[in-house]
């Protein structure tokens, strides 16, 4: 706890008037709730309040993911790889992201349509690894995609003088820009191995390379190797952002997850930031006993505070919201893209959920647009079950905020399929196009290892508005399997 809060806490004291026979009135001192304290920490919440209503919310056609036609659903034909033996593995492709322009659009490189994606056997979970998939523009068929195969060899996290990197054991969701003098620039999650006995409890680190592609013919993507590969940032000493030692998966509390990843690059006046999934840390927020305490989580007025409160006291997520704080966090790079700064985070979500994925930001019409993706499995709302698949959005006059959930409440789409239904689609992904308020939508469907003959694919893309502080899916307008754009 502040030391200067608990200081004032444990001497507060409120006055009480009480009438005394005659008229006259005199003032006792009567104990206050020393616990109860009201404190943003200079930044936006994803509050209690907000989430109670989305039960209700998410009935409305606006925010509903549209169903797709499981007959029509088809692999991803390019994403095959073969092993040692020569033998043909047909891959998962799940998380995705473009290669963009600086404003968000997605860019035209060489009259190709970059993406990046995480790929791997479906048979084994620990094969996770980035692969750049590529179209012609104007192509929009899923056959059209073509796979250029993993960005990184194994021996390129060999770079001398970087530890981080040189104990990669898997690579995790990022974003890619296009740089000012044409080059693929490639950010993404840095994870280390699961291996306590040797002191590694799957860090996460921003990592970022330049990747080298060249184009032999017309019709053909290759990648030529990385190079200016190195780490950015691992959290540091834990102050504005939860790093893995301070989680209890180093101590065998595995309910306590650690998040620092999801890297999504932005440009606002020639300066360069990251933003990216986190926890909070020991001077913003942190997470314990003492949060179920601040108002600021909860939102409302302080009659539902205190209605919520007392009751998530005696609810069996009390040790979850206890330790639940996902965050949205920012940090600064300089020109050569190493770290420059740590900022405070943008939004957060104590005793909600510890994990808000995929962080998503654009300008559109003067505003800020941030997106979040996150699972009702792992939300400590009543209302909201296991099978509840969310993207949340907010929206900023200013990069750094504050935000205001769109919607009112932050509900932007809404999915709740049983997970064995091959168009459950998760990672919801908006992407701003060159005019207009309609966005392109893009997400995996299928889950991994839940089929032997349907795997992890490109979701079919569908159009979302965005109007000022509302959003609604169009309806009707359903797109092919991985299309970025409509133009």
């Amino acid at each position: 706890m502040n030391f200067k809060r608990m200081m004032k806490q444990a001497t507060a004291v409120t006055f009480t008037a009480v009438l005394l026979v005659g008229g006259g009135t005199q003032a006792f001192a009567k104990d206050k709730n020393s616990s109860d304290f009201n404190d943003s920490y200079g930044f936006s919440h994803i509050t209690r309040a907000d989430m109670l209503k989305l039960p209700e919310q998410q009935k409305s056609e606006q925010f509903k993911v549209p169903a797709f036609d499981a007959s029509t659903i088809k692999n991803i034909p390019s994403a095959v790889k073969y092993d040692e033996n020569g033998n043909k593995i047909e891959m998962d492709v799940w998380d995705t992201w473009p290669l963009q322009n600086a404003d968000g659009t997605v860019a035209n490189y060489n009259g190709y349509q970059i993406v990046f994606g995480l790929a791997g056997d479906p048979k084994r979970g620990s094969d996770t690894f980035i692969y750049l998939f590529y179209k012609k523009a104007g192509d929009t068929s899923l056959s059209s995609w073509k796979n250029a195969g993993r960005v990184f060899k194994d021996s390129d996290k060999l770079v001398p003088k970087d530890a981080i990197l040189n104990n990669q054991a898997e690579e995790w969701s990022g974003s890619a820009t296009m740089t000012s003098d044409g080059e693929v620039r490639l950010f993404y999650t840095n994870r280390h191995p699961w291996d306590p006995a040797r002191g590694f409890y799957g860090k996460q680190t921003l990592t970022t390379a330049q990747i080298n592609v060249s184009q032999p013919n017309g019709d053909t993507l290759n990648v030529d190797g990385v190079e200016d590969f190195k780490s950015i940032y691992d959290g540091k000493e834990g102050k504005m952002y939860q790093t893995v030692d301070t989680t209890g998966f180093s101590k065998g509390d595995y309910n306590d997850n650690h998040t620092l990843r999801d890297p999504h690059y932005v440009e606002e006046n020639g300066r360069k930031y990251l933003i990216f999934e986190a926890n909070t840390g020991s001077e913003t927020g942190y997470q314990g006993a003492e949060s179920l305490f601040n108002k600021a989580y909860y939102g409302g007025n302080n009659t539902f505070f205190q209605a919520e409160k007392n009751k998530l006291m005696q609810s069996p997520n009390k040790p979850y919201a206890e330790i639940a704080n996902g965050a949205l966090g920012i940090i600064e790079l300089n020109d050569d893209y190493t770290f420059k700064k740590e900022m405070k985070p943008l939004i957060a979500s104590n005793t909600v959920t510890d994990e808000i994925e995929r962080a998503n930001v654009f300008e559109l019409n003067g505003k800020w647009y941030m997106f979040t993706s996150s699972r009702g499995s792992k939300m400590y709302i009543d209302g909201i079950d296991k099978e509840d698949i969310y993207m949340l959005g907010y929206v900023s006059n200013d990069l750094n905020g504050p935000y205001k959930p769109l919607n009112d409440t932050g509900l932007v789409l809404h999915q709740d399929l049983n997970p064995y239904d091959i168009t459950w689609s998760y990672a919801h992904f908006a992407i701003p196009q060159v005019e207009g308020n309609n966005v392109v939508i893009t997400s995996y469907m299928t889950n991994r290892g839940y089929f032997e003959d349907h795997h992890s694919t490109f979701a079919p893309s569908f159009l979302m508005n965005i109007k000022g502080s509302k959003t609604s899916v169009v309806p009707n307008k359903i797109l092919e399997q991985g299309q970025l754009t409509i133009k």
